[in-house]
């Protein structure tokens, strides 16, 4: 396994890149099982889940190849076979995107119950029981969804939480049922009205996408497109953190104000400076972060991939802050760890009190996730002494180059293999 090795560096200067979002172009992978042909998705990360994700694609019978511009090609055959294997889906839970457009165009999926990051028990219920809705059946057996579906027919669904899988699942599954498919308390990220976006150019009718409420219009058939990813919000505050921590000024090139108003704010009050740019975000650091006070909450609400980015910061602020995690339990793994560096965090249920100390020092730390991996490199930006993170396959899970860009800023780190 991975190790980087973190010291404590200067301001950091200069311009990042941020890359496609991970959390959408999986959906848009996913999605390409809709209909056979060949699909052009630009602006892919080239990350390890995206990796997984292909290896999954194939395994149905799908090809995938990763072109010299960055493009990923996909060619879904007019026959597959839709199974997904363990071996694929333990390693990442948005595994689970297959089910709702193998059991569409299909008719039938079997998936084994999904792994990924762990916070806690995060069931798929709600992805069963809004597909039963629409006609499929569900049976688990040795630890595998057996779905069929033999015609799908569109109803009206309330989703009892705006779960952003569930959501997706339901929409991939709604544009080829018969008839027409509401659903209300739907997840509003932006991840959805991306997956919408790609879904209408196929030749869905997908209205609201990005609000509580999605109607959807089912269709016979769909056929394959070109679609660029949205830019990556998680990166984007991953670079705003490590300037919160680091210090300096930075322009974050495709960054999207609009995808990250509340972190926005919530960044201002820790003392950043963040404006918007015709082509992305400038950030300055402040000389110590402030304290402030952080709740997540579904979008529009402060994402909990950013929470312990924020955490990070937060440990080094002046005064108390205090978190509280409504998204998923048993996501403060991470806290450990920052204790490990002197961080001064009690975790009570779901609540944080980080009371902020002067400087943090470097240790030798577990990255348990994807972001937690993450919050310990911004962590490290901000030690005295040099901070060794194991476990560094999470972080490349969702970051394509977080080592080669954080050193092009003049962060003092490496990878040791």
């Amino acid at each position: 396994m991975s190790r980087l090795i973190v010291r404590p560096s200067g301001p950091l200067s200069g311009e990042v890149v941020i890359g496609g979002a991970k959390n959408s172009a999986l959906k848009l992978m996913a999605a390409t099982l809709l209909a056979p042909g060949r699909y052009v998705l630009r602006n892919v990360p080239d990350i390890a889940d995206v990796d997984t994700m292909s290896q999954l694609l194939e395994a149905i019978g799908c090809s995938v190849r990763r072109r010299e511009d960055d493009a990923l090609e996909i060619e879904r055959p007019q026959r597959v076979t839709p199974e997904a294997p363990y071996e694929l889906v333990e390693q990442m839970r948005a595994s689970t995107a297959v089910l709702g457009p193998l059991l569409a165009s299909e008719g039938r999926a079997s998936v084994a119950k999904p792994g990924g990051d762990n916070f806690g028990d995060r069931p798929i219920d709600m992805h069963l029981r809004s597909l039963e809705q629409l006609g499929a059946t569900f049976e688990l057996s040795h630890g595998v969804i057996e779905g069929r579906a033999d015609g799908l027919v569109g109803r009206p669904q309330v989703l009892e939480y705006p779960s952003v899988g569930a959501t997706e699942n339901l929409l991939m599954a709604a544009v080829l049922a018969s008839g027409t498919t509401t659903i209300e308390n739907a997840a509003c990220e932006p991840e959805i009205a991306d997956l919408a976006a790609f879904l209408n150019r196929m030749g869905a009718h997908v209205l609201g996408a990005g609000s509580p409420t999605i109607t959807i219009e089912g269709v016979e058939t769909l056929h394959p497109v070109e679609h660029v990813t949205i830019p990556d919000r998680i990166e984007v505050a991953t670079y705003l953190s490590a300037v919160g921590v680091a210090g300096g000024e930075v322009t974050l090139r495709g960054a999207r104000s609009d995808h990250l108003e509340i972190l926005i704010e919530r960044m201002g009050h820790m003392g950043l400076r963040i404006s918007p740019e015709a082509d992305g975000l400038w950030v300055r650091g402040p000389e110590r972060p402030r304290a402030t006070d952080l709740v997540t909450l579904p979008y529009p609400g402060l994402a909990t991939d950013h929470l312990p980015l924020l955490v990070a910061v937060l440990s080094i602020a002046d005064g108390t802050s205090f978190a509280t995690e409504n998204v998923f339990a048993n996501r403060f793994r991470y806290v450990g760890e920052l204790g490990r560096m002197g961080a001064n965090i009690r975790v009570d249920g779901h609540h944080l009190v980080i009371d902020g100390v002067d400087r943090l020092e470097g240790a030798p730390v577990q990255a348990v996730d994807i972001r937690a991996g993450a919050a310990l490199v911004v962590a490290g930006l901000g030690a005295d002494g040099e901070t060794v993170i194991h476990d560094a396959h999470h972080v490349d899970r969702g970051y394509a180059s977080l080592v080669e860009q954080l050193a092009r800023l003049g962060a003092d780190i490496s990878r040791d293999t």
